[in-house]
């Protein structure tokens, strides 16, 4: 087992890696920047390192002042955790070279699932189903109208190197086409650095189901069920749900078959999470995240297996300690993710958390950052807090969130609880009669 591991990362999801570590018996180093040297992950680690300001491109995002802070931890292995440089295979590949593991998969798997129009072209070398589009990145006007016009409106335009929903514009016809190609393009350059788009047919009111898999450095590969992700915001989760309640039995062990005939083929290692849209009984392949995912708590309540004792686990050489014959659904489980923004503007929120109270009580768990007395920053992502839910069935699992978001009081900022309650209480919620539209459409 590795015997020290730095935390690459801030927030809610270095607690959670810092927490596994300490379970194991692994030694913690976190990096922070000078805005979080408050923060309780720093707090909790055995030791911490300053690598910079609040700007995540002079700190989090700031290579060789991390591989520095890991030189002079004198550690094992770097947990990239989610987002940040997480996906970033040339990072994956320095922390190698530079003698310490990488907890993840090797540079080669991240890079080409990284950028989603080569993720797309590998998808279907490997047998997975594809949405129809653009098998290169769309440079100008001229290439959008002609792809455009092959496909058939309406379509997607997406950022290659995308996530969290920022630089996606849906086009219905070819006179939108322009201004909302060109917009796609400054957003993504805005968010990732580059201008890189692709085209795809937008498919109409889907599900949102993703296969969550892990492998070791032996060749074995299992998948850990499925969640469903479709009440999203913007296209950004904001519910999430395992097992799927829009889906058969039949149609989850087909997800799940497809998704591991196609990894075992590539010799996949450590967590991956198989993203797909669902319409019209098909599955249709959209991207990977090869990394451990915000949603991994609902997994983790329902299969009872801690994923991120088992990424740290592969990524000390060993064996997966489950096998697929032990994967078992236990209960149902619903994430919901809080944020610190205005619930009617949708403005981030920021300032002095005065008031923390997290909700108990049975099934309930509480993945959070905050604390009484501490700050909310404009430099970082929103998400402030998870609030997972479990129970016997899906009515329990929803009663129990429901009472839990009641119970929560965070005073000092603003947040979306009440958007959370709303949707809660929606009965199409209840009947789980939602795509990925659902909720746009609800507030439209």
């Amino acid at each position: 087992m590795l015997k020290k591991i730095l935390v690459a990362n801030r927030g809610e999801i270095a607690l959670r890696i810092l927490r596994a570590c300490k379970e194991l018996g692994i030694k913690t180093v976190v990096v922070h920047s000078t805005a979080d040297e408050k923060e309780m992950f720093v707090r909790l680690a055995d030791e911490s390192v300053c690598i910079g300001p609040p700007q995540v491109k002079s700190s989090y995002l700031n290579i060789p002042s991390i591989i520095s802070a890991a030189t002079i931890a004198n550690v094992d292995a770097i947990h990239p955790g989610i987002g940040m440089l997480s996906e970033n295979s040339s990072f994956a590949k320095i922390v190698n070279e530079h003698g310490f593991k990488f907890i993840g998969p090797n540079h080669e798997h991240i890079e080409k699932m990284s950028d989603k129009v080569k993720a797309k072209n590998f998808a279907k070398e490997i047998g997975l189903p594809i949405i129809p589009g653009s098998k290169k990145n769309i440079k100008n006007y001229s290439e959008a109208k002609n792809i455009s016009k092959e496909i058939g409106y309406p379509i997607l335009i997406k950022a290659s190197n995308g996530g969290g929903g920022r630089g996606i514009k849906k086009v219905f016809g070819e006179s939108d086409l322009k201004d909302n190609f060109l917009l796609a393009k400054k957003e993504t350059t805005q968010s990732f650095g580059n201008d890189n788009v692709y085209i795809e047919k937008f498919i109409e009111n889907p599900k949102h189901i993703e296969v969550q898999i892990i492998g070791d450095e032996s060749g074995n590969l299992i998948h850990v069920g499925e969640r469903e992700c479709s009440i999203q915001r913007r296209n950004q989760k904001i519910v999430e749900e395992c097992p799927s309640p829009s889906i058969s039995e039949i149609e989850r062990k087909t997800v799940c078959d497809l998704t591991m005939k196609a990894f075992k083929k590539v010799g996949y290692k450590s967590l991956g999470t198989v993203e797909f849209l669902f319409s019209n009984g098909q599955f249709f392949f959209i991207e990977m995240n090869t990394r451990l995912q915000v949603e991994h708590t609902i997994t983790e309540e329902v299969f009872n297996i801690d994923l991120v004792k088992e990424q740290i686990n592969v990524a000390s050489g060993n064996n997966l300690s489950v096998s697929q014959n032990e994967i078992i659904k236990t209960c149902h489980s619903i994430e919901c993710r809080i944020n610190a923004e205005n619930p009617i503007t949708l403005f981030p929120s920021t300032g002095l958390v005065k008031t923390y109270h997290p909700p108990g009580g049975p099934g309930i768990r509480i993945d959070s950052l905050l604390y009484s007395g501490c700050s909310v920053t404009s430099f970082y992502d929103g998400l402030i807090s998870k609030i997972i839910s479990k129970g016997k069935d899906r009515q329990e699992c929803i009663m129990r969130l429901k009472r839990a978001l009641d119970e929560y009081v965070i005073e000092g900022i603003d947040t979306n609880i009440q958007v959370l309650k709303k949707i809660l209480n929606h009965r199409d919620f209840y009947k789980a009669n939602y795509d990925i539209s659902w909720y746009d459409r609800l507030n439209s």
